[in-house]
């Protein structure tokens, strides 16, 4: 099945160079594939032997594009280098191209974390940073909830025959090509021990002292395991947002992973049954990568956090100073499930708010807008929300 994706990289190259980031598997490369103009080629570090003679010779990058070039007998103006993070010397010459010859470029990735390391040329402003996430609301038809909270929006996986085995190997592939391959860490056993117990506390609150525990590896360990998963884009941090003057704010971020296929398959679980915890938990994920990629797709440049106050009123997601967002994975809300959001409104700053549930019923109450999650992700991405 071929999916039409919200990101379009030919409008991103219109305005200039840009970085695309994006765990393996989001399907970069097909999009590459899917967005073909004349003046568009592609240089594919996967390649051996372009990236054997490229990581020997990287000034030959320029000579690379030229024997592409010269056959076609026209000039290119957009060059995409998937998988830069393979030869990131070259991003010297990607800098020289574009000052002398004004090239767009697209370079691919699925981890900044190799050229943060190699103290790489990330080209002082003259790319933008874009992102590819997995499968929206808004890129599947006939979307399915269950199936999607179950096993995730990977493109290939969200369309396998056998999605859990598919999950399963990507996970392993994770571990022995991002993680060992690139010697992130010493010893790969209790790396998989950390990300077991940093799955199963997705969406919460993180707690170092009790994750290294559970997982027998010192605090500090904890925390630069967590950074790991941050750089090779496997999740995020979602910040709290601390500016409440009427209760005291709590200080720690929450930790989500990207997708909820994942994050079930390194905790072997091979279903989810509505009305548990388990299910809840997922449903909030899936809302928060959704309004992440929203974020991220639309430019917003609006920050993503989560309000909680040490007393534990809470409210799961706020966009910039204007929107805050409640989820109840329940098919009735009612008033009682915005105890957080109506302690949020006495800071007299957010201007909408939404509890986001199961219940098919819309209304407005009480200044809060109750609203099914089909019909708000409509929203989302018709762009009415923010």
């Amino acid at each position: 099945m071929a999916f039409s994706r919200v990101l379009n990289i030919n409008e991103l190259l219109k305005a200039k160079s840009h970085f695309l980031f994006g765990p393996r598997g989001t399907g970069k490369s097909t999009l590459i594939k899917q967005n073909p103009t004349k003046d568009f080629m592609v240089i594919d570090l996967l390649e051996s032997q372009t990236r054997i003679r490229l990581l020997q010779h990287p000034e030959d990058l320029e000579s690379l594009i030229d024997e592409q070039v010269q056959p076609r007998k026209q000039k290119t103006n957009a060059v995409v280098i998937d998988e830069i993070q393979k030869v990131p010397e070259l991003l010297d010459e990607v800098h020289r191209l574009i000052e002398k010859n004004q090239t767009r470029f697209l370079l691919t990735g699925s981890s900044a974390r190799k050229l943060k390391r190699s103290a790489a040329n990330l080209l002082g402003g003259r790319a933008r940073i874009a992102n590819l996430f997995p499968l929206t609301f808004s890129e599947i038809p006939d979307f399915n909830l269950l199936r999607y909270l179950t096993f995730g929006g990977l493109p290939a996986i969200y369309t396998s025959d056998d999605p859990y085995d598919d999950l399963m190997a990507y996970v392993n592939s994770y571990l022995n090509e991002e993680v060992e391959q690139e010697a992130q860490v010493r010893n790969l056993g209790k790396f998989a021990r950390f990300l077991k117990c940093a799955a199963l506390s997705n969406s919460q609150q993180i707690n170092y002292a009790s994750i290294a525990s559970d997982a027998m590896v010192s605090e500090s360990t904890v925390r630069s395991h967590y950074m790991i998963l941050k750089d090779t884009l496997m999740g995020d941090l979602l910040e709290p947002w601390k500016e409440s003057k009427k209760r005291k704010a709590v200080q720690t971020p929450k930790f989500y992973f990207f997708d909820t296929g994942v994050t079930n398959a390194i905790v072997g679980k091979r279903s989810l049954t509505p009305q548990t915890v388990d299910f809840g938990q997922a449903f909030e994920s899936f809302i928060y990568m959704e309004l992440k990629a929203a974020l991220d797709y639309k430019r917003a440049h609006l920050p993503l956090t989560y309000w909680r106050s040490v007393s534990h009123q809470e409210v799961d997601f706020l966009i910039g100073d204007t929107v805050a967002i409640e989820i109840k994975a329940k098919e009735r809300a009612t008033m009682r499930d915005t105890v957080g959001i109506q302690a949020l409104r006495e800071e007299k700053i957010f201007k909408k708010f939404f509890l986001i549930s199961l219940d098919p019923q819309p209304r407005h109450e009480n200044g809060i807008s109750f609203l099914h999650w089909r019909d708000f992700l409509t929203k989302l991405w018709e762009g009415t929300v923010f």
